[in-house]
C-alpha cells in the first residue's frame, strides 16, 4: 500500500515571565487556542520556517540561536498520511506582539502553564503535557 505522504511542521513554545503565548483561532478555523507555527516550505529548514511563521502570524522577531528543539510529535493521520511537528522553545524575542493573520486568528494571549484555556487544541494540550513531563518524543493517531 502506498503512503499518502508526509508533512513537516514547526511550532513555537514562547515563554515570558512563566507564561506561554497562544493564538486564538477565528470561529471558522475552530475557535480554539493553538501555538504559533505552520508548515515547513520546500526551500526552508525548520528554524527558518518558524522564524517566518512567527512574524507572519504574531509579529514576533526571533533569531535562530534563540530557538531550542524541545519536542517532536509524530502524528499518523487518516488515509495513511504522516505529520511530524518540531516544537521549539524560546525565551527571547522582539517585535510588536499581535495576531496578524486576521482570517486565521482573533488574538494573541499569554497564559500560565498551570491555567491553560479549556479550548486549547487537543494536540497542543498533549504536547505541552508530554514536554512538561520531560518527554522529547510522542506520537498520536488523529
Amino acid at each position: 500500500m502506498a503512503s499518502a505522504g508526509s508533512t513537516l511542521k514547526v511550532r513555537l513554545i514562547l515563554y515570558d515571565k512563566g507564561r506561554i503565548l497562544l493564538l486564538r483561532q477565528t470561529k471558522p478555523n475552530g475557535g480554539n487556542y493553538t501555538l504559533v507555527g505552520g508548515n515547513v516550505e520546500a526551500h526552508e529548514f525548520a528554524r527558518e520556517s518558524l522564524i517566518r511563521e512567527s512574524y507572519e502570524e504574531a509579529g514576533i522577531i526571533l533569531r535562530p540561536d534563540d530557538l531550542q528543539l524541545v519536542h517532536v510529535l509524530h502524528k499518523r493521520l487518516k488515509r495513511g498520511a504522516h505529520r511530524t511537528t518540531l516544537y521549539f522553545k524560546a525565551y527571547r524575542w522582539e517585535g510588536e506582539l499581535k495576531a496578524r493573520e486576521k482570517k486565521k486568528f482573533r488574538e494573541a494571549e499569554w497564559f500560565s502553564l498551570d491555567h491553560l484555556p479549556k479550548n486549547l487544541t487537543t494536540t497542543v494540550r498533549h504536547v505541552l503535557e508530554e514536554y512538561r513531563a520531560g518527554s522529547f518524543y510522542s506520537q498520536m493517531i488523529k
